[in-house]
């Protein structure tokens, strides 16, 4: 089992940054793909961006891309998300996620273990 506990959440104003982490206990993360998902009231849960275990590609939704970056510490057991130049329309619960698998990163069901997410909020 994985417990993936996330934080950094918070209420920034347009065009500044926040650092989300999620830190994992029970297994080590280094053989995880990571990713990283966000969520609205009454929308689906949306792809943000996965790091995978091996070669650490990284992967993005084209919404962020540009602005947001993942990386992990293995040392720590914790992977981040950097998010630079947020905007009102990044304003979500974002959750982290992990699984065994290097393929459908951007996919819901390919994940195992899902963290219970914290909330970021950008005003305009």
């Amino acid at each position: 089992q994985v417990q993936l506990v996330e934080s950094g959440g918070g209420l920034v104003q347009a065009g500044e940054s926040l650092r989300l982490s999620c830190a994992a206990s029970g297994r080590t993360l280094s053989r995880y793909t990571m990713g990283w998902f966000r969520q609205t009231p009454g929308k689906e849960r949306e792809f943000v961006a996965a790091i995978a275990w091996i070669g650490i590609s990284t992967y993005y939704a084209d919404s962020v891309k540009g602005r947001f970056t993942i990386s992990r510490d293995n040392a720590k057991n914790t992977v981040y998300l950097q998010m630079n130049s947020l905007q009102p329309e990044d304003t979500a619960v974002y959750y982290c996620a992990a699984t065994r698998r290097l393929d459908g990163m951007s996919a819901l069901g390919t994940y195992d273990y899902w963290g219970q997410g914290t909330q970021v909020t950008v005003s305009s």
